[in-house]
């Protein structure tokens, strides 16, 4: 009984996303169980060697919650960059908050229908037939409805995903970086459920698919000479200049630069 216990609790554990982690040895011959000792380690009989035993929590569970400035450090210094180089694009971006979800597991996302449309095109995908099925992909997001901007928006990608999720993803822009879904393998990802699955992990997971997406785009030399008109073309598109998207990356990184 007390092996059978023991076996529940380890795939208890691992289902839970927790990590194993055994150190020591010495003799035994009892069969496999934990026995907590008086000051609360676990221990485990496995082959006749006694473990003790511990439980780490894994890398998906240490990356919840908000972006440190240690997570900006540590990105930058991988790209060569300056910490305020980054925020700068994080401000333009995500606004001064840096918040990558709207809620739990939703990462901020803009359904481009411009986008969407072409990209359904290009699949084969005639969208004339789900006009009236499908109506709220095609009509302005109704924040009224759905009680918030993002998640009218929400509810316009889902209906896009019934129809055709590929279409869907690449039609939508994604987390605190705005990615659009079709640069997927360029933020290194091997598929599109796989960028949708760590654009909705974490916001460290954002930040690391922002870097491979510069360095893949090979817009890294542009961020790290601070050169913003040629960042903000290539990341911005050829109309950047009349939005005044370089200037205002010029100006939100010369603020971070100062604190």
């Amino acid at each position: 009984m007390r092996t059978l216990l023991t076996h529940r609790y380890l795939i208890a554990a691992a289902s839970a996303g927790l990590l194993l982690q055994a150190c020591g040895a010495a003799r035994a011959s009892e069969p496999h169980y934990f026995e907590p000792d008086g000051i609360g380690h676990n221990y485990v009989v496995v082959g006749g060697d006694t473990l003790s035993v511990s439980f780490l929590p894994s890398d998906e569970s240490l990356r919840r919650g908000r972006l440190s400035e240690r997570d900006f450090e540590e990105v930058a210094a991988e790209l060569g960059v300056e910490v305020a180089a980054i925020k700068a694009v994080t401000d333009i971006e995500a606004g001064r908050t840096h918040e990558g979800f709207w809620s739990e597991g939703k990462p901020l996302i803009n359904f481009d229908l411009g986008v969407y449309r072409a990209r359904a095109a290009r699949r084969g995908v005639n969208l004339k037939k789900y006009a009236a099925s499908h109506s709220v992909i095609f009509n302005r997001p109704n924040t009224a409805r759905y009680g918030s901007q993002q998640a009218a928006q929400q509810a316009r990608l889902d209906a896009a995903m019934s129809i055709d999720s590929i279409s869907a993803i690449e039609g939508t822009f994604w987390g605190m970086f705005q990615i659009g879904g079709f640069n997927y393998a360029r933020c290194g990802t091997k598929s599109h459920s796989e960028f949708v699955r760590l654009m909705s992990r974490s916001e460290r997971d954002q930040l690391e698919l922002f870097a491979a997406f510069i360095r893949n785009a090979g817009l890294l030399p542009a961020l790290q000479r601070k050169d913003w008109r040629a960042f903000a073309r290539g990341y911005n598109g050829p109309s950047y200049a009349s939005r005044g998207y370089h200037n205002r990356l010029a100006s939100s990184y010369a603020r971070h630069k100062q604190k």
